[in-house]
């Protein structure tokens, strides 16, 4: 945490922020992924940022030393230590890092076109830095011979080298976008703010309307939201509101708009859960064991289940059981039929977005409970007929 952040900046690059946390917040999430047991920074002064990353740090059990200079690492390290070093503004997908670290003691490394041109510092005449290694702590000693203020990720790299550490070269895969980038100033972390966002979402769902809608709402709000601090749950709690909403429109007979505003909040939920995605995944926050998104989803199929039932006139029904059958057998499969039934198409079953939006047009129709029967009945033969012939039961 030495290197300021451009020209005339106080903070060093270390606490730009991409996604809402700082890059030194960023590289503790793979520290803290890692099992690492103490973190160590390299820092001109103690700063309000700084003292926060103490706090994570404690709060996830870790110690965090902070020094002056690369001499004082003499008294933290021993020689049955390992080191994970970070070169400074490095910011890399903590699964790519993982993935790589495991292979043991190691100087990550990259082509030298590439590498150079991202901004990192050549090795020899074919490899450039990748801006991390991981050596044992015996190397530590090699730091007493250079000057009190050398780079110590450019000294400590060169010095595992001549002990023999082996290079790794990162996989050109692993390099692609935001997955390893070295951010110098402001403008570079606001440039790769998009793609990192879009690279913690995470990819392969074919992209039905809702949930398209979600990722574009994150997409364009995300960063200011992550910024703000405030993060997934001021949009859980948006869901939550427009939940309320259509609670009260429904008891209203509102049906039609009460539908709407499922769909509405469907999509904030979509968008409050992968919010927490990216904050979980990129900075190694711990996972609460009941899923906010997952309980939001259940209410909102209750929240369907009641405004079907609501619409339905009384007089037309024996009980309120044969009211509520049609759209609870609907839900019921809608919610069973992705977990046993494993093709992509499928994701369109758990778009509830669209299905509110199909569920307001036959109410504006007049036809809401016969559509809820007819796509409850369709639902059913599909599941008897994707899973014919797989039945696992033993005839005797």
């Amino acid at each position: 945490m030495m290197e300021a952040a451009g020209t005339g900046q106080p903070l060093p690059r270390a606490f730009l922020r991409v996604g809402g946390a700082t890059l030194a917040r960023h590289q503790l999430g793979i520290a803290l992924a890692f099992e690492c047991q103490r973190v160590i920074c390299i820092a001109r002064e103690v700063s309000p940022e700084l003292i926060a990353l103490q706090h994570v740090a404690e709060g996830a059990g870790v110690r965090l030393h902070v020094i002056t200079a690369a001499r004082a690492l003499a008294g933290l390290v021993t020689a049955n230590d390992e080191l994970i070093v970070f070169t400074e503004g490095l910011l890399a997908a903590p699964q790519e890092v993982l993935a790589l670290l495991e292979n043991g003691h190691c100087v990550l490394v990259q082509p030298i076109e590439s590498g150079l041109a991202a901004g990192f510092e050549r090795i020899d005449l074919n490899h450039a830095a990748a801006g991390l290694l991981r050596v044992p702590g015996r190397l530590i000693d090699g730091l007493a011979d250079l000057p009190p203020d050398c780079d110590v990720p450019s000294a400590l790299t060169r010095i595992a080298l001549q002990s023999g550490i082996a290079m790794l070269a990162v996989p050109a895969a692993a390099r692609e976008g935001a997955r390893w980038k070295l951010v110098h100033d402001e403008a570079e972390a606001h440039a790769v703010e998009t793609a990192w966002i879009r690279l913690h979402m995470g990819e392969g769902q074919i992209p039905t309307p809702g949930i398209q809608l979600a990722r574009l709402g994150v997409l364009a709000l995300g960063p200011s939201l992550l910024h703000a601090g405030s993060g997934w749950r001021l949009v859980a709690l948006g869901a939550v509101a427009v939940m309320l909403l259509a609670l009260g429109a429904g008891w209203l007979g509102y049906t039609a708009g009460a539908l709407l505003l499922c769909a509405v909040a469907w999509t904030i939920r979509r968008a409050a859960g992968l919010l927490e995605r990216i904050e979980h995944d990129s900075l190694h926050l711990r996972k609460s064991t009941v899923s906010s998104d997952k309980v939001l989803g259940v209410l909102l199929d209750i929240e369907l289940i009641a405004i079907v039932f609501l619409s339905a006139p009384p007089a037309l029904w024996a009980s309120p059981l044969t009211r509520v059958f049609p759209p609870l057998i609907l839900l019921c499969f809608a919610r069973l039929l992705p977990r046993v039934l494993l093709r992509g198409w499928i994701v369109w079953l758990e778009d509830r977005a669209l299905l509110a939006v199909l569920l307001a047009l036959a109410a504006a129709l007049g036809v809401l409970m016969p559509a809820v029967q007819v796509l409850a009945a369709l639902l059913g033969l599909a599941a008897l007929a994707l899973t014919a012939g797989r039945s696992q039961l033993t005839r005797v």
